[in-house]
């Protein structure tokens, strides 16, 4: 590795960093301030943007936008609350499924936001902990990217392992990540289930509970959607989504069906990739929920879930573009120093996923930056696919907004970011689930299941 190369790095880690300081649109942008330095300072031969899962992501994120607009996902939330509230003594273990499938079906993690001040509402008035159930939900909406359709983490691992000869599908992914997942936050739950002092023994917490102004502000308000009114578009804007879902899942399956000659059933047919029928099914479906579901565009683009998916997309390609411009120019040096230990130890690369997503918070970013590496250094597809929940790590440091955001919505004050910063209340769940979900996914397809997960 010459100094040269080790200087290009750091400028690529530096530009990562400051990015991941400012958050939000700035880790795309700075990433290009890196891009910069590398083409213009060094004479590096740019890499190629994302443009196809940039495509997909946008697609996806404006028919949730519409989805939220027309008032659909308030009717979802409405629906996991009186699940909740119904057994308010199982919240640590009910909230995080319900944090875990709420971003399933959505493709994005930023549903936590109107869900979680009830279930911080719920702990607090049974007396459980609000830690418990906050820290591990919080974990289980972002573990549920890898496990979504339509999010941008598992398209872009279909769409790069496909370029590369491993024709995997949808539904394949889905096989691997949803129960190994949640065998995952089955442990992270169980884990958190006694976690930390009874409220009722804790001493922080009864010194907050014997001052008048904070019993008031933790007991005196009840956070809920019960009263919310649902519409029947409302309604009407859910059937609509969950049927283009519903749609996806049928286009992948036609992939995964082979007729004689060897080629898919979609082919066979004449139907376009996949990535493109995602991008067709998803804008029609929004049209559909601005037409007839009371969708206003400009509510659609000022709501929480496309500002936040907009930014993902930034994100991805800035970060995207400038780790496929670094390593495209040095991958025969990559093959020469990686070679013999990712030949020897190929889940390995789990740890790369993991640390680069603790730079880079995003997973769809992990993805698109390093599967390319991956298998560009001669890891089987079948092995990527068993550690690809490991591309979670941005819990590692507490900056992430839907952390963030679960500190402030827990008035008890039992979630925090310790005084250390990593010694903060996401550190174990995260941890535990990571770890049991990449283990399981390669148990599932290297181990229990590996004829069928190399057969495509």
């Amino acid at each position: 590795m010459s100094f040269v190369m080790i200087i290009e790095l750091l400028i690529v880690l530096a530009a990562l960093y400051v990015g991941s300081r400012y958050g939000s649109l700035a880790l795309g942008a700075i990433s290009g301030i890196g891009l910069a330095i590398l083409v213009f300072g060094f004479g590096l031969k740019p890499g190629t943007p994302p443009t196809d899962v940039i495509y997909i992501i946008i697609a996806a994120v404006t028919c949730a936008g519409t989805l939220q607009a027309s008032g659909g996902m308030d009717w979802m939330i409405q629906i996991a609350e009186k699940l909740l509230r119904k057994h308010p003594e199982h919240i640590t273990f009910l909230a995080p499924f319900v944090t875990f499938f709420l971003t399933v079906l959505v493709g994005t993690g930023h549903v936590v936001y109107t869900i979680m001040p009830i279930i911080c509402d719920i702990a607090l008035k049974k007396n459980i902990r609000p830690e418990r159930p906050c820290a591990v939900a919080s974990i289980a909406s972002q573990v549920g990217i890898t496990c979504s359709p339509i999010a941008a983490a598992v398209v872009s691992f279909v769409t790069i392992s496909n370029a590369n000869g491993y024709m995997v599908t949808i539904p394949h992914v889905l096989m691997v990540t949803i129960p190994a997942c949640m065998c995952g936050l089955l442990c992270a739950a169980a884990a958190s289930y006694r976690r930390g002092k009874d409220l009722d023994k804790d001493p922080k917490f009864l010194e907050r509970k014997a001052n008048p102004d904070v019993n008031r502000y933790m007991y005196g308000n009840t956070s809920t959607t019960l009263d919310n009114k649902i519409t029947p578009h409302a309604k009407a804007s859910v059937y609509v989504f969950l049927f283009a879902l519903l749609t996806i899942v049928v286009f992948a399956f036609f992939q995964m069906i082979h007729v004689e000659g060897g080629e898919s059933l979609a082919v066979h047919l004449g139907l376009p990739k996949m990535n493109i029928a995602i991008q067709i099914i998803m804008l029609t479906a929004a049209a559909l929920n601005i037409m007839f579901c009371n969708a206003p565009p400009r509510k659609a683009v000022a709501g929480a879930v496309w500002q936040s998916g907009m930014i993902a997309v930034v994100s991805i390609y800035g970060i995207a573009w400038l780790a496929d411009t670094y390593f495209a120019n040095y991958m025969d040096v990559m093959k020469e120093m990686l070679g013999n230990l990712v030949a020897t130890y190929p889940w390995a690369i789990a740890f790369v996923f993991f640390m680069v997503s603790v730079l880079i918070n995003s997973q769809g970013a992990v993805v698109v930056a390093m599967l390319p590496l991956a298998y560009s250094l001669g890891i089987p597809g079948v092995v990527l696919l068993g550690v690809l929940p490991s591309v979670y790590g941005y819990f590692f440091i507490p900056n992430y907004p839907s952390d963030i955001a679960t500190v402030n919505f827990d008035r008890s004050g039992t979630t925090r970011i310790g005084k250390y910063l990593l010694n903060h209340s996401f550190m174990m769940p995260g941890l535990i689930c990571v770890t049991v979900s990449t283990i399981m996914g390669y148990l599932i397809t290297n181990v229990f299941f590996p004829g069928f997960f190399t057969s495509f």
